[in-house]
């Protein structure tokens, strides 16, 4: 059944069942239609991952989205560690390592397809 179908089936539902059935029937359209959107949703999905796979993995975006939160979360992880006092300024570098080792082994596959 079509989304105006359903839309048709639930006006009509409505006015036969009255106004106090109105919440179920409002629920029930909205949950036929949420399951709609996640079957086209399902099925696109479907549709580009064959795309992708053949583009060869992980997208350049991601490896920049990678970098920049990376980075973002570095800057603010030392700030901590520097407002936190001198005692725990040792705790960077296992942080920056940690960072680094994380954008090196995402992005080692760049090359293979």
């Amino acid at each position: 059944m079509s989304t105006g179908d359903e839309l048709k089936a639930a006006v009509s539902a409505r006015r036969d069942l009255g106004p106090e059935f109105e919440d179920a029937i409002v629920e029930s359209f909205l949950d036929k239609m949420g399951q709609e959107v996640d079957r086209r949703v399902d099925e696109r999905l479907a549709q580009a991952a064959p795309k992708a796979a053949a583009r060869g993995g992980t997208a350049d975006g991601q490896r920049l989205a990678l970098a920049i939160v990376s980075l973002c979360l570095g800057t603010v992880a030392t700030l901590a560690f520097i407002f936190m006092g001198e005692d725990r300024a040792s705790f960077l570098v296992p942080v920056w390592i940690a960072i680094i080792i994380v954008n090196v082994v995402f992005n080692s596959n760049r090359g293979k397809g």
